[in-house]
Formats: structure tokens, sequence, C-alpha cells
């Protein structure tokens, strides 16, 4: 179980987090909702130890990482994937480089052990033979699924998404929640994905959740979300502005 207790952050005078509480369960995909800018990406980078809050604990495995730094934290890490809104590529690089980076940071594995593991990542995400092509020779899609590749590479306990459909067409975006569906059932990791995007949230969710005003404010199945009385989550999972747009 990863649970986040009473999380504080502010930027300033403005509040992200504000007395944040979410559990996320092992092995499930959870989904955070919500609008753009209302602290999506802030709340994954507290789950992965970038940021430290102001107040609060985030527990992975009952350790409180707002508590460690250095080796400890680090290793707590380890457990982590990562796949970033825009695939965060390193351009000088190989694509197997890319994928392996993980590996050959962290690891004293040879090349060719690491190409081994780099080309049966490149297969789970449906890509084979761009080992040594770089990352300007690529799609839209095909770097995303290099950067879903390098997450799974480690062969982590919790794959973090952060805006997984963003930047490709409804029709790669398909293809993305399918691969995340399918990456989750093979693996059997626990996946944490942030979006706006309620098509790719019913679809990869087993649970989704709500946030709105640096809580959250609603979980629940892709059908309880759907069938919510809840204004504030109806008029999210609508498009519905919140009134006439004057100039």
């Amino acid at each position: 179980m990863k649970e986040i207790i009473n999380l504080c952050k502010n930027f300033g005078d403005h509040v992200v987090l504000n007395n944040l509480n979410l559990t996320i369960n092992t092995g499930e995909t959870t989904v955070i909702i919500g609008r753009s800018g209302c602290g999506k990406t802030v709340l994954l980078r507290h789950i992965i130890g970038i940021v430290k809050p102001d107040s609060g604990q985030v527990f992975i495995d009952g350790r409180d990482i707002t508590k460690l730094s250095g080796k400890p934290l680090n290793e707590v890490r380890m457990k982590f994937g990562m796949l970033f809104q825009g695939a965060a590529l390193f351009d000088s690089l190989f694509v197997w480089e890319n994928v392996g980076f993980g590996m050959l940071e962290h690891t004293t594995r040879t090349k060719e052990e690491i190409l081994e593991r780099v080309r049966e990542c490149l297969g789970l995400v449906g890509l084979r033979g761009v080992e040594y092509l770089k990352p300007a020779e690529l799609s839209g899609g095909m770097r995303k699924r290099v950067g879903l590749a390098r997450a799974i590479c480690l062969r982590p306990e919790i794959i973090l998404y952060d805006e997984p459909t963003t930047g490709v067409d409804p029709i790669m975006g398909d293809a993305v929640n399918e691969l995340i569906r399918s990456l989750h059932d093979k693996l059997k990791v626990t996946s944490i994905a942030v979006t706006h995007d309620m098509t790719s949230a019913y679809k990869i969710a087993d649970k989704i959740a709500m946030l709105y005003g640096g809580k959250i404010i609603a979980v629940g199945t892709p059908d309880e979300i759907k069938n919510t009385k809840d204004p504030v989550v109806k008029q999210f999972i609508h498009g519905e502005a919140e009134g006439p747009i004057t100039n």
C-alpha cells in the first residue's frame, strides 16, 4: 500500500496541496484527474520524492519517504519507473542508451547485457530495430513508447505516468492506453497516472481520484466516477465551463 497523509505544499502564496489524503492499493492502476495546473504533477513528484512537502507524509511500503534523503531515498526511488509528459528523452543519446540509462547509471552490467534487456523492453512496447536511432528520428508516439520502455527497464514495482496521452493524436493516444493496460497486466505493477483526459482515465483506471482545491475530493471506480452526483466532479468529467465566456 502507498499512502499519502495530510500532504501540504505551497509555492509562495499559492496553495497547491492542502492536507491531501490518498491511499493507493498495490497492484492497482490509480488515475488522478483534475484541471491543468491543479497540482497533479506536483503530487507525482512528492510520491517519487523529488519534491519535499511543507508538511504531511508519503508512505511507500511502510517507509515515510518525506523523512529520507541520500542513499535510503535513492533505494526507494529504484522501485519506481516514470513516463514523463514529453517522454524526456536525451536527444544526444541513441534509443538504446535512453532506454538503458538507469542500468548504465546504477548497475555494472555489460553493454551486451544492457542491450539484451533494452531489446526486451522495446519488444514489450511494440518497437524493434530502433536501438541505434536518435530521438529526433522518431515520431511522437514512438518517443512515448521509448519513454515507457525506459520506465520499465529496471523492473520497477511502481510506474508513474505524467499525462501519458498528451502530445499524440487520438489514435496513438488509444494505443498508449492499451499499452499501459497491457503492461500493467503483464508486469503486475502498481500504476499511478495523472491526466485531464477522461477517455484515458476510464480506459486504464481501476480507481479514479479527483484533485481539486489542493485536496482529493472524490475517489471511485470508473463507473462510480461516471455516475457521480458531485457537481464539481460532474462538471469536470463532462468538460463543462464554469460559466459563460465573456470578453
